[in-house]
């Protein structure tokens, strides 16, 4: 069997070998709990306290404002919830192509009696500022949007999304988890709070972030302890926190270059497949983050082709990793306007930093040879 292909890197990433003798760190050592008075908890505190630090010097924050978590789920639970219980039943905007953890949260919100205003979403693939501008208002109290969507790609104008808000002074909560890793980021003036995950940049799994300004409180959404200022109980993974700080480093020195170099990627692999195949379309027309591509393949079932791909060792996907085994069409594409049969023949592949020319060449080959393969049998 050939080599083994991943491009399904917005699902999970390879956990970078600095990132792991980052971890090892702590795990090699012997056991200490942040938590604990003594030295060996004192040594644990310091560590914890520099990783916090260095994460909030790289996004352009306050220590007190990064609160560690695991994941951008929790993150997201934690934030929308503590913002909910402050200002119901007043509107929140958001849009129908949201995470599930988001969109849910807002579902729920909604049943209880909250105002929800969904932005549209048209095969442009993002919300648009001009249609925040007719909705928000007096009673407008939250503002929810992604950064970049994980199955397309297509970023929002976030900076115009932060100004508008600052300028209603309506709280912004951003999902960052698409958009780490794949260029520089820092926290915009505007932006309330925002979400992030480390296994979407190699980093571990089990751990992220969120950043939460200071001008806000919020209760928790696990209580116990008084870990993370009293706002996330339990015992901090240090391990997992040290592993992703120094992820977010990396991305310090690594990015814009790479940035450049996964969208060349991206180009020559769309264009190739584009001039080797016939009816292939790019969903979403604005502009994208550099590692993603959602392309439609006419006259093919995604289910078949996806089979079919990873059969020859290469793997990728129909879109978000969160609705893995369903059978229903893609909410995102669907949203977009696009009809059922594109949204049925389409497949997420997705690089990273790690991905190479190579493993690019032979995906195209796969790929060329699976469409042919089943457009024959059809």
């Amino acid at each position: 069997m050939n080599e083994r292909i991943y491009l399904d890197n917005n699902a999970t990433t390879a956990l970078d070998p600095k990132v792991f003798e980052a971890m090892c760190f702590d795990l090699c050592q012997l056991p200490r709990n942040p938590s604990a008075i003594h030295s060996f908890g004192q040594e644990a505190r310091n560590e914890l306290t520099r990783a916090r630090r260095g994460l909030a010097s790289s996004l352009g924050v306050l220590p007190d404002e990064i609160l560690f978590s695991s994941g951008a789920s929790e993150s997201n639970n934690y934030l929308l919830r503590g913002f909910f219980e402050k200002i119901f039943p007043k509107k929140v905007i958001t849009t129908q192509v949201e995470h599930s953890s988001i969109l849910k949260n807002v579902q729920n919100y909604e049943k209880s009696g909250g105002r929800v205003t969904f932005l549209p979403i048209d095969e442009r693939g993002a919300p648009q500022v001009e249609d925040l501008e007719k909705e928000i208002d007096a009673e407008t109290g939250l503002i929810v949007v992604m950064a970049a969507n994980n199955e397309t790609g297509v970023k929002t104008d976030i900076e115009a999304f932060a100004k508008l808000a600052k300028e209603h002074s309506v709280p912004l909560c951003v999902d960052g988890v698409a958009l780490m890793g794949k260029e520089p980021v820092k926290i915009l003036d505007g932006i309330t709070a925002m979400s992030f995950s480390a296994h979407k940049f190699h980093g571990p799994k089990g751990v992220g972030f969120a950043f939460l300004s200071s001008e806000y409180e919020l209760s928790p959404l696990i209580i116990g302890g008084g870990q993370e200022n009293g706002r996330r109980a339990g015992t901090q993974n240090l391990s997992g926190i040290l592993g992703l700080c120094k992820a977010v480093e990396l991305l310090g020195t690594l990015l814009p270059t790479e940035t450049k170099r996964m969208e060349a990627l991206r180009d020559y692999f769309e264009a190739e497949l584009k001039r080797q195949l016939k009816g292939i379309f790019i969903n979403g027309t604005d502009a994208r983050v550099c590692n993603t591509s959602s392309i439609a393949f006419e006259g093919i079932d995604g289910e078949s082709l996806l089979m079919a791909l990873d059969l020859k060792g290469l793997a990728c996907s129909h879109g978000s990793a969160c609705i893995s085994g369903s059978v229903a069409p893609s909410r995102v594409l669907s949203e977009m306007g696009l009809k059922l049969d594109r949204v049925n023949a389409s497949i997420r592949f997705a690089m990273s930093r790690m991905t190479t020319q190579n493993e690019v060449e032979r995906a195209i080959q796969i790929i060329v040879q699976s469409v042919n393969e089943i457009r024959e049998l059809g």
